[in-house]
């Protein structure tokens, strides 16, 4: 049958009517999905894992233990900081007072010294014949660490002879000044273990869910490997794409609502990056109407207590506020 002009009029206003409404992008929610941004926490010092404190989906609050490495060789260097130091001052407060003490004295707080450098010797010996038998450092690492543990022994012995015969004199000003200077080192040398031992444990520096864990109990960690990796609440996004033309309705602190099958109801995010430059739509966006076409990404934060509802990769639908 045959179509009169009116027809053909009614029809071509129709599909003008449709196509530009398929066009308007202004009112369809545009795809995004959530992002995190991660904490990996990690020790500055390799070692074996002694105490893992965390599991995989854990809530932990700031400040909670995460790990602990086995620290026996910085016990032992802080026992023999404190050796040094109490010896320094020993000698400071012997020279200041201007007396005659034996050298005995001095000798003794150099062989207490002699015997807590034999600890830590001991203590390596046994950390590097463990690490041996695991492979990690050859023959030769742990024939030094037995010679130097040899060596140690040998000083001590020969502290231990002096120790009745030797005699200290009365100091004199560079003396003092020497002796002091001593004593501030050796400050700062028990600074500096007090440091290093607690860097053998870590805490959680936000509150946070635990994403993953990379090693288990026994494990060798190597220095700067994360043992645990976190994700806070502060740290999750929603990461969506905006058409050219929607680009000008949007601005950092604006606020965007987006709605995912598990939400209840829509959710305010407030717009805290709008990228500079255009991209094509990433396939992850599978959208038919916007394949091919040249976005821009936007990312919003939601607020804290439902970011911490929210999990990577969830897909979301953002609708845009209207324009004004």
């Amino acid at each position: 049958m045959a179509t009169t002009a009116p027809d053909r009029r009614r029809a071509l206003a129709f599909l003008i009517v449709f196509f530009a409404a398929c066009g308007q992008p202004t009112d369809r929610p545009l795809q995004g999905y959530i992002e995190g941004e991660y904490i990996r926490v990690g020790p500055q010092f390799a070692g074996i894992l002694q105490q893992l404190s965390v599991q995989r989906g854990d809530l932990v609050a700031a400040g909670a233990p995460l790990f602990a490495l086995e620290r026996e060789n910085e016990v032992a260097a802080r026992r023999q900081a404190e050796e040094q130091l109490r010896a320094a001052l020993a000698r400071l407060d012997n020279l200041k007072t201007g007396k005659r003490a034996p050298e005995v004295e001095t000798v003794a707080e150099q062989l207490r010294q002699a015997q807590a450098a034999r600890e830590l010797s001991a203590a390596n010996f046994k950390r590097q014949e463990s690490l041996f038998k695991s492979g990690f450092i050859s023959q030769a690492a742990l024939d030094d660490m037995r010679t130097k543990l040899k060596s140690d022994d040998a000083l001590v012995a020969q502290l231990r002879a002096a120790v009745a015969t030797a005699h200290l004199p009365g100091g004199r000003p560079d003396e003092i000044r020497a002796a002091q200077a001593d004593a501030d080192a050796a400050r700062q040398a028990v600074a500096q273990s007090d440091w290093r031992l607690s860097q053998r444990a870590a805490t959680t520096p936000q509150a946070g869910r635990v994403n993953d864990t990379y090693y288990v109990v026994g494990d060798f960690v190597p220095a700067g490997s994360p043992v645990v990796s976190l994700l806070p609440p502060a740290n999750v996004k929603v990461r969506f794409y905006v058409p050219e033309p929607l680009l000008g309705r949007l601005k950092p602190g604006q606020t965007v609502s987006f709605a995912c099958d598990a939400c209840d109801g829509p959710i305010q995010a407030t717009i805290s990056f709008i990228a500079d430059r255009a991209e094509f739509t990433p396939p992850v966006l599978y959208s038919k109407e916007n394949r091919a076409k040249l976005v821009y990404l936007v990312e919003a934060r939601p607020a804290s207590d439902i970011a911490a509802k929210l999990n990577p990769g969830q897909p979301v639908d953002v609708t845009l506020p209207p324009a004004q």
